[in-house]
């Protein structure tokens, strides 16, 4: 990069100035991952300080089953495949009450669109958990699942958004994302819901008092350019609403183990090459940076490895997810080394490890709990310490 637009940049950074379309396309053009970091841990602690904030939570996906064949997704069966899946209500309910004792706060669900689940199961299963576990919020479906609701109930996502709050949603998750760019979008999308969809659906669930996600799949067939429209468009929308509370970048995944049938379903694998750690923390750094109107950026540490996840904290990143329990969307399909399942110490260590300070929430980022800051660099070296690899 230009010595002079690298120092222009900076100044904008500095004095707090929104950064356009150009700037986002030069700082991706950028390889200095210091100066990346710097910019972006400057913006991320201004907003956010020291803190690092967690969840514990519980992901459940319903149902693999699934009408659409997007090309990127190794998580999606038809009906009548071998390792196809439906739970039943009861067995949704005895999963999530498997975390009661460890103070649950979240279920996290997303699911296949299912061609012959009626629309009935899903407020029905909203209300089930819901009575099971009365203090756990419940943050699910995606924007393109409430579109297949539309299809397949009749009803508009007004009518279908009121029943579900009406059975206990709390929060729309922030899937369906993907890229938004046509250009890119009609290669790996294989459902109706785009752009104008998912973003009608999330500012109808900011109208009536939600507060939801936002994401971006990226490290596929896409260009920087495309990331940066894509963020663009959501900070547009967080200026009309105001509704997102976090922008999460999603890493792409090839199959390296799929499931018994030995079948690779990764369409576009062969000719894509997964974002390095270096792409990624560029990719955070540069989202934090653009995205000046959304509280906290967070990195999904089942997609990243835990290494990355630590040191994205010091590349605008301030939010970890949380104890997740079971990813089956990708951990079907890969052999990339992160573990199922991260209990409350375990991402409190993490946090400590990395020397932040750790800040329990729910899932409207209201503070459960702070814990003490990080021990000093004296302190870890007078023990041994637990390495994260």
């Amino acid at each position: 990069m230009d010595a002079g637009l690298k120092r222009e940049l900076e100044a904008k950074v500095y004095a707090g100035e929104r950064l356009t379309r150009e700037d986002g396309i030069a700082l991706y053009s950028s390889d200095d991952l210091t100066w990346l970091g710097r910019l972006a841990h400057h913006r991320r602690t201004e907003m956010n300080g020291d803190r690092v904030m967690f969840n514990v939570n519980r992901h459940l996906n319903l149902t693999n089953v699934c009408s659409a064949s997007c090309a990127y997704c190794s998580f999606q069966r038809k009906p009548g495949e071998k390792d196809a899946y439906t739970m039943r209500i009861d067995e949704a309910v005895r999963k999530a009450k498997e975390m009661e004792d460890e103070q649950l706060t979240e279920l996290h669900i997303v699911n296949g669109l299912h061609p012959t689940l009626p629309w009935r199961y899903y407020p029905k299963v909203l209300r089930e958990l819901k009575a099971a576990l009365p203090n756990v919020k419940l943050k699910a479906f995606t924007a393109t699942e409430v579109q297949w609701f539309e299809k397949i109930s009749g009803l508009g996502a007004d009518e279908i958004l009121d029943e579900l709050m009406d059975a206990g949603l709390e929060s729309l998750t922030g899937g369906g994302a993907e890229i938004f760019d046509w250009e890119i979008r009609q290669h790996i999308v294989d459902h109706a819901c785009h752009w104008e969809d998912w973003s009608r659906i999330h500012r109808l669930a900011h109208s009536k008092g939600m507060k939801t996600p936002s994401t971006m799949l990226y490290g596929h067939i896409e260009e920087p350019r495309h990331r940066v429209d894509h963020v663009l468009r959501l900070r547009e929308l967080q200026d009309e609403t105001g509704g997102f509370l976090v922008f999460i970048p999603l890493r792409y995944q090839h199959d390296f183990v799929d499931s018994a049938d030995g079948k690779i379903r990764n369409r576009i694998q062969a000719r894509t090459t997964m974002a390095s750690p270096a792409e990624s923390l560029k990719t955070f750094a540069v989202s934090r940076l653009l995205f000046d109107n959304v509280p906290h950026v967070k990195c999904f540490w089942v997609m990243h490895g835990l290494s990355v996840a630590q040191l994205s904290l010091n590349f605008g990143v301030d939010d970890l997810d949380g104890s997740v329990v079971e990813y089956k969307i990708t951990h079907d399909a890969d052999s990339y080394g992160t573990p199922n399942t991260m209990h409350r110490d375990d991402l409190l260590h993490l946090i400590w490890d990395a020397g932040f300070r750790p800040v329990e929430r729910n899932t409207r980022y209201e503070v459960v709990r702070e814990y003490d800051a990080a021990p000093t660099l004296a302190e870890r070296r007078a023990e041994p310490q637990q390495v994260w690899a």
